[in-house]
């Protein structure tokens, strides 16, 4: 059993199914592999990496990149290559506490973004 994103003509995801490829192959539509065990191009049991990330419905599927990625987060943060993930322009502090990213913060000031909760 693999597991199966159904991508619409926009590029994205409506559904996430585990199937057969024998099912997959009698149904409509573009669908296209995923697996659960891949994110940021890496595979969590070292094995190969399938399309860069686990895909999710409202997720992107970019045919270019053959890559899964979530929506933008927010205005400033851009797309690694490299792992389709999203970055903020900031590093999230790494200070054993919790934070969230407030975008009216940020307002393109490097030394703010990063709210602690």
């Amino acid at each position: 059993m693999s597991y199966f994103a159904k991508v619409n003509d926009s590029g994205i995801v409506t559904t996430v199914i585990v199937s057969e490829q024998a099912f997959i192959d009698t149904q409509e539509g573009t669908w296209v592999q995923t697996s659960i065990n891949t994110r940021g191009g890496v595979h969590s049991d070292g094995g190969v990496a399938l399309r860069k990330n686990y895909a999710g419905v409202g997720h992107i599927y970019d045919t270019v990149k053959d890559a899964f990625y979530a929506p933008k987060p927010h205005v400033s943060w851009t797309l690694d290559d490299d792992s389709c993930l999203w970055e903020a322009p900031i590093a999230y502090p790494d200070d054993n506490t919790s934070y969230w990213w407030d975008e009216d913060v940020y307002q393109g000031d490097n030394t703010k973004g990063w709210v602690e909760v």
